[in-house]
């Protein structure tokens, strides 16, 4: 069951059992009325930009009726396809270290399409490309090992399916730039990573889908979004990281799970899975095997902004230790994993402890600050990370280390996970490719 679905039941259960003390009311409004003018623009977040109604009886105005009509249908009939996936296919791929650690997809945009690598992040909303580009990462295969040809540049002025959105739009959220409600609207997105950011202008597009049908006239969907035109780069995001754009995963209106959804083209929900080997795929509107096993999403400040789950506790070995309880991001577009800090130091004094070791080193040039030297005849049995969920889930690491290799081979290991200010954990791709059949991105 999609999150969604489940609040819903849990909202008809609390009206149900309260229905005998609370009566409701209700009235009909007209969507162009004083009244629901009023309270859309108190709901808009584009302040400086007003809010325009169509004369009543001119063709804008039939065009606005027949449009939330069709929105309505859409919502009555439900999806039209049970899965949807890339046109190029849904297989994912990891391209190592070259390219941040992420998990990578080919996709196609435009008229006529244009093929775009990008980096798969279920901790942002935007799908944006390297458009026009006045600082972006270079585009060339001989720039990385592990590409076999150039990477893309999106231009909309080559596809003609392509519109800028205009300052106007209810998905413009930086209108406070604008100087016209005509004028194109800007977006600028600062990232987790320190001086990491893209910007540029939001266009409407098309993003070629298949359906996997045997009917190949009727497989292929052009299904319209909104992405970002990345004019401008900047931090890891021109050094590797991706070079070819970022597809946005998130609960967000501008996302394109949210746009799929409101065509009525798919559920509001997404599988995105990774193997041991680096290989993995990527299903929009899948919910999932009945037999998985799941947790909830949880509120942050009150919403569900982003895929936030509860952590109850950390268990090192059968030891599962006070203090260690915490929320946490799942993040595909984050490589590693991330504990507040005072969960972090127990669960890593714990695991030190039980390593029963004291060969601790630093590797330059890595990250992490537990570290150890082994020797080919010496490796220490590497005790397991259990997280412990509500309703006594768990689900266990068993290798919570990454390996270090010296010229002879291996030379010793360290805890493969880092401390973060704040009181949100990151549960990032190194953590999530071990996640990947037990839990469940979607909403």
């Amino acid at each position: 069951m999609s999150l969604r679905n489940l609040v819903l039941v849990l909202l008809m259960m609390i009206s149900a059992h309260q229905a005998l003390s609370i009566a409701f009311t209700s009235r009909i409004l007209h969507r162009f009325s004083e009244e629901m003018k009023a309270l859309r623009v108190s709901r808009s977040t584009n302040t400086s930009v007003r809010v325009s109604w169509p004369e009543k009886g001119s063709m804008e105005y039939y065009q606005e009726l027949v449009s939330g009509d069709f929105q309505r249908q859409k919502m009555k009939l439900g999806s039209r396809f049970q899965l949807l996936f890339p046109s190029e296919g849904s297989k994912t791929i990891a391209l190592g270290n070259d390219f941040g650690w992420l998990h990578y997809a080919w996709i196609d945009i435009g008229t006529p399409s244009v093929s775009f690598l990008v980096a798969l992040d279920a901790g942002s909303d935007l799908l944006w490309v390297p458009c026009d580009c006045i600082q972006c990462a270079p585009l060339s295969a001989s720039y990385y090992g592990s590409l076999d040809k150039d990477l893309n540049e999106y231009r909309p002025s080559s596809s003609s399916t392509s519109k800028h959105l205009s300052c106007s739009h209810n998905l413009c959220e930086s209108g406070q730039s604008c100087q016209s409600p005509k004028q194109s609207c800007p977006y600028v997105i600062d990232y987790l990573t320190e001086n990491t950011s893209s910007s540029g202008l939001l266009i409407q597009d098309v993003l070629h889908l298949s359906s996997g049908c045997e009917n190949s006239s009727n497989c292929t969907i052009q299904a319209p979004v909104v992405l970002g035109c990345g004019m401008k780069q900047s931090g890891g995001y021109l050094s590797g990281v991706a070079p070819d754009g970022l597809f946005g995963l998130g609960l967000g209106e501008i996302s394109v799970l949210s746009s799929l959804a409101k065509e009525g083209l798919v559920q509001n929900s997404f599988s995105l899975c990774f193997n041991e080997d680096g290989s993995g795929r990527i299903f929009f509107g899948d919910e999932g095997p009945a037999s998985q096993q799941m947790t909830s999403f949880v509120l942050l400040d009150g919403k569900y902004e982003a895929y936030i789950v509860g952590v109850e506790a950390c268990c090192i070995g059968n030891s599962c230790l006070e203090q260690t309880s915490f929320k946490a991001l799942i993040d595909s577009g984050t490589s590693f994993t991330y504990l507040p800090e005072e969960v972090y130091e127990n669960v890593v004094m714990e695991f030190d402890k039980r390593l029963n070791t004291t060969s601790t080193v630093t590797f330059k040039g890595y990250p992490w600050k537990y570290c150890y030297k082994i020797s080919a005849d010496a490796m220490p049995k590497v005790p397991s990370v259990t997280l412990l969920f509500p309703l006594n889930n768990s689900f266990v690491v068993h290798d919570p280390v990454f390996p270090i290799y010296g010229d002879q081979g291996l030379a010793g290991f360290c805890f493969a996970i880092l401390p973060t200010d704040g009181d949100i954990g990151i549960l990032g791709r190194k953590l999530t490719i071990k996640l990947h059949d037990w839990i469940q991105d979607g909403i």
